[in-house]
């Protein structure tokens, strides 16, 4: 089994406004670290090779990422012990704090690409209903099930 994650976020700016430039100048940069680094699998990205193009939203400043990976740990590494991490300390400059959870994982079967509709019906299913097998968080980290026969 693998983990998806799914992160949606409402940007303050328009991706083109000056105010959020270091965000969007450092895309290329923290992608491919995230490419690099050990347990990642797959990540939404368009022919430019990054997601902020792709709208799943009316709203054209909610912007989405969506990426695969081995397992929590090697997301949580990336995240967390990279330069990604500084950028998660400026989040605030450049988006709203979310007035609920903007981000869900799920576990995946081996070689899945999960859709945009699928990361989506995750997402809604934890914000109403709460954290599952089915749609979780880090907070409760579900371990992965058993595979499929």
């Amino acid at each position: 089994m693998q983990l998806a994650q799914l992160n949606v976020a409402k940007a303050r700016y328009p991706l083109d406004d000056p105010r959020i430039k270091d965000f969007v100048d450092n895309l290329d940069r923290v992608n491919a670290i995230a490419e690099a680094s050990e347990g990642f699998i797959w990540r939404l990205k368009d022919d430019a090779g990054n997601a902020t193009n792709i709208k799943a939203f009316d709203d054209p400043d909610v912007i989405l990422n969506m990426s695969v990976w081995s397992c929590p740990q090697t997301l949580k590494n990336f995240l967390f012990k990279t330069i990604h991490r500084d950028f998660l300390r400026r989040k605030s400059e450049w988006f709203f704090a979310p007035q609920t959870n903007m981000y869900v994982l799920w576990w995946i079967e081996d070689g899945h690409i999960p859709t945009i509709d699928e990361a989506l019906e995750r997402l809604t299913l934890l914000q109403e209903q709460g954290e599952s097998p089915e749609a979780f968080s880090f907070k409760s980290n579900y371990p992965a099930p058993s595979p499929s026969t």
